[in-house]
């Protein structure tokens, strides 16, 4: 028995559609296929350590303190075996934008890092961290100090870029960057919009 030809156009119209629409999930990437930064040490940095006792009376030692971290006075380019964190290069993008920033000082500093899976611009890696891309000055600074003369720990010391997310003196945010170099840290900063690529290995630091 014939089948009415209006009867198999419907058919066949209805396998196109869903095998169009099958490709088309299929075809479609993961969330996972997308992100470039593998989760790493999540920590908490100690800027500074508590006072044994209290040395003000117990009527103003309940006021909170208000402290600030003026960065040209912590970031100085000094390789001595004495300095808090040896800085041997300090970039003049840097120099003009963030050290002169003054910021509110903290005790603690929470972190995350992350390793770049592939090289990614500085725009691919803030939408990935969404809100949690931005830290401070104070943050680069308590984890300088831990690894003062090279040594392990949250930064990695293999000349591959540890990046930092950070508002400069303006309230512009930007991308420094600090790179193990044997005599000391190097420290540079970039704009975050452009097409630079950090390569792949690299450590970014978030909140």
């Amino acid at each position: 028995m014939r089948q009415p030809l209006s009867l198999i156009s419907s058919a066949l119209l209805f396998l196109a559609v869903g095998n169009s629409g099958s490709a088309a999930i299929e075809n479609q990437p993961t969330r996972a296929g997308l992100e470039a930064l593998v989760p790493g040490l999540r920590g908490t940095c100690h800027h500074r350590p508590p006072p044994a006792e209290p040395f003000d009376p117990p009527a103003t030692s309940a006021l909170p303190r208000h402290e600030k971290f003026v960065a040209g006075e912590h970031f100085k380019e000094n390789i001595s075996p004495g300095a808090d964190a040896r800085i041997s290069w300090l970039g003049a993008t840097f120099m003009r934008r963030f050290a002169v920033k003054v910021e509110d000082d903290t005790d603690d500093v929470t972190f995350q890092t992350h390793a770049l899976s592939r090289s990614s611009s500085n725009t691919q890696i803030i939408a990935e961290l969404d809100d949690r891309h931005e830290t401070k000055l104070t943050n680069l600074w308590c984890l300088l100090k831990l690894q003062a003369n090279g040594e392990d720990g949250a930064l990695q010391t293999n000349a591959v870029p540890n990046i930092f997310f950070v508002q400069d003196a303006a309230g512009v945010l930007g991308a420094v960057d600090a790179v193990w170099a044997g005599a000391g840290w190097e420290i540079g900063a970039s704009p975050v919009q452009g097409q630079r690529q950090w390569p792949a290995g690299s450590r970014v630091i978030s909140r």
